[in-house]
């Protein structure tokens, strides 16, 4: 099973990870990423993602490929969200299945991992003074996306 979305609507994050375990599975593990209350210090008023429809989504594709050849999954699932959302809201969801933890564990490690640098989103921070900024890229998620290189992967 592989499950790949963008969407502007809000993740079913239960009903995701209670299909993703029905193929068999031991173990199902999961990152959910949340809009965030501040950034740098300033409150935020929301967080405005956008997309290249059809580049995001093969990306996407492709990574989650990538985790089910590298390790023995029953599943795997990706689901971002695109639009504007407010502090607290679900943003992403990362998951996988094995028979097993640890291929469950690592592979949702290398969703993420991946996902947040090598995914064609764009985020805008909405403060609450009404001022926003792109997101740059961060150096630390280079370096934990780069990890997996290091570690085969």
């Amino acid at each position: 099973m592989r499950r790949v979305l963008v969407q502007q609507a809000p993740i079913d994050i239960t009903a995701e990870l209670e299909a993703l375990g029905q193929n068999g599975a031991g173990a199902v593990a999961s990152f959910t990423g949340l809009v965030r209350a501040t950034a740098n210090g300033h409150p935020l008023a929301a967080l405005r993602l956008e997309h290249y429809p059809g580049m995001t989504e093969r990306a996407l594709t492709r990574l989650a490929k990538a985790a089910q050849t590298r390790w023995d999954l029953s599943g795997c699932t990706i689901i971002h969200r695109i639009g504007r959302l407010t502090p607290g809201e679900t943003i992403v969801l990362a998951a996988a299945a094995s028979r097993h933890r640890a291929a469950a564990l690592a592979a949702t490690g290398f969703l993420i991992d991946r996902l947040k640098t090598g995914a064609p989103f764009w985020k805008a921070e909405e403060f609450t003074d009404g001022t926003t900024a792109w997101v740059r890229a961060r150096a630390e998620d280079e370096a934990a996306a780069a990890t997996w290189d290091e570690i085969g992967g």
